[in-house]
């Protein structure tokens, strides 16, 4: 599997200094965070990394008590076929 990395309101996926893939999110609220964006490069394609992008921001949300915005559509479409995520789902 890949090294995910954090950064500053992302999550990523670096190869030599190039960003391979990444999750984005900023503040929306007092406890809420929005995920906007996700981006898995060809060579990173059919691994489960925009899952596991998606599972780190996941593990965030729970340890800092924050809910989630999903405005990624990747998000959004992996938060309505899995219901363990309804804990940090921002309805």
């Amino acid at each position: 599997m890949v090294d995910i990395q954090k950064g500053e309101n992302s999550f990523f996926v670096e190869e030599n200094g190039q960003r391979l893939a990444e999750i984005t999110f900023f503040k929306s609220g007092v406890h809420e965070i929005t995920v906007d964006h996700t981006v898995v490069s060809d060579k990173l394609r059919g691994q489960k990394v925009g899952n596991a992008l998606l599972e780190k921001v996941v593990a965030f949300a729970r340890e800092e008590n924050l809910k989630i915005v999903p405005v990624c559509s990747f998000v959004q479409q992996q938060f309505e076929k899995h219901a363990e995520y309804a804990d940090v789902w921002a309805k």
